[in-house]
């Protein structure tokens, strides 16, 4: 159970952030309060165009760093270059709530709360700061050592061998930044969750010993379910990172885990008898009740149709009877594919939906990788991927190699919350 505490920061609010043990969640202080953020469209750097709607957000903003602590000591004073011009996408777009993707965990909160107050609340070239009195972060399988040789090369140890790829524990970790209440209590978990208890799964068979697949943990950072308080109504945000579907064999190993990592989400909205063979870090059983509204947020790393993903992996999403897909676009990555040609010439993905920026060749090209897909009682108000023409506004910050900011790009949905007050 996490324990809570309200601050007495001007903001007056409640922040969170797990133990390193993944048992609790420990609270820690809230910085300065931020000005609000603006009011006007997107394509000026500002929220949803009605007071109504809810704009959510997901970001796989290349966060992550090559060594622990190195993450918090660039965020630990105001002048990082890449996490200014990160927080500047933030800015310009004003999601209400954000998840951010790779994005190393530490514990205690100190990384999050650092790029928080040192950037989101500092306005960035003239874009108004974004306040967010609520966070939550908490520990990922990336470097955790698994004590076994999961990549078969007759020695256990190194980021091949961790739970999930990492080269220190947290890093590629996540954290969920909220302008409305995030309800501790009901935070749900799943990092310890086993693939074998995954029925009809697809883990390769005649690859792990008998062992290993007996104690595989499903997800490669983590899954969670963070209920957000909207009003008097609640929004589950279900976040997640997938493994890439590549970097492995003929056994397909991580193309499966990705499949199987996202048909996770699939089964826990579909709840009931679907949903049961489910349980969370606490124990707690089943799936997410029918009458919930929730976002799936997060780098899902999978192309409904081109890169290297397992046979209609990210359709167990897209297709979902209590899912819609905004289908958000954006001018720069048409715009973007055929300028850069290679992979992408031969992709059957419209272009505009992209939300990455990878290699053209040999490929995979740029792809479709990054959603946010509310379900069917969220009435939708719109939605879109920050990805400026070249020249336009903006465009500095997204860039080509080496980028500015990521090889991601910020993807939002705007909701219509009922009841919202």
């Amino acid at each position: 159970m996490p324990t809570i505490r309200r601050t007495t920061a001007a903001t007056a609010a409640l922040v969170l952030a797990a133990s390193l043990s993944g048992a609790a969640a420990v609270p820690a202080t809230a910085g300065p309060a931020a000005a609000a953020a603006a009011t006007a469209g997107p394509a000026a750097g500002h929220g949803p165009a009605s007071k109504h709607d809810v704009r959510v957000a997901t970001y796989n903003a290349s966060l992550n760093r090559g060594a622990e602590g190195q993450l918090l000591a660039d965020l630990s004073t105001p002048d990082h270059e890449q996490a200014r011009a990160v927080a500047e996408v933030i800015q310009r777009t004003a999601p209400d709530i954000l998840l951010i993707n790779e994005f190393d965990y530490v514990a205690g909160g100190a990384a999050a709360e650092a790029f928080r107050d040192n950037y989101l609340a500092v306005g960035q070239n003239g874009q108004a700061p974004v306040d967010y009195p609520y966070y939550y972060t908490a520990p990922v399988n990336t470097g955790v050592p698994s004590g076994h040789d999961l990549n078969q090369d007759g020695t256990v140890g190194g980021p091949d061998d961790a739970w999930g790829f990492g080269l220190f524990p947290g890093q590629y970790g996540m954290v969920v930044y909220s302008k409305y209440p995030i309800d501790a209590e009901d935070v749900r978990t799943f990092q310890d969750f086993r693939w074998a208890d995954m029925p009809d799964h697809q883990m390769p068979e005649d690859y792990y010993t008998d062992e290993q697949e007996q104690v595989l943990r499903l997800s490669s950072k983590s899954h969670w379910d963070v209920p957000v308080r909207i009003g008097d109504k609640t929004v589950h945000v279900l976040a997640a990172h997938p493994t890439p579907p590549s970097f492995d064999g003929a056994e397909d190993r991580n193309g499966r885990r990705n499949n199987d990592e996202i048909r996770f989400w699939a089964d826990y909205v579909t709840g009931g008898a679907t949903a049961s063979y489910i349980y969370d870090d606490a124990g707690r059983r089943g799936g997410l009740d029918r009458r919930e509204r929730f976002v799936v947020l997060g780098d899902y790393n999978s192309d409904p149709h081109d890169g290297d993903s397992y046979p209609g992996a990210i359709d167990q999403l897209l297709e979902h009877s209590r899912i819609q897909d905004p289908q958000q676009s954006s001018a720069g990555g048409a715009e973007a594919s055929e300028r850069q040609g290679g992979a992408n010439a031969g992709h059957v993905s419209d272009p505009a939906y992209d939300t990455a920026d990878f290699n053209d060749v040999p490929g995979p090209g740029n792809l479709r990788a990054d959603y946010a897909l509310p379900s069917e009682n969220l009435p939708l108000r719109g939605g879109g991927v920050f990805w400026p023409e070249q020249g336009e506004p903006g465009s500095e910050l997204t860039g080509e190699y080496p980028f500015p900011t990521s090889d991601h790009r910020l993807v939002w949905v705007d909701v219509k919350v009922p009841g919202r007050r």
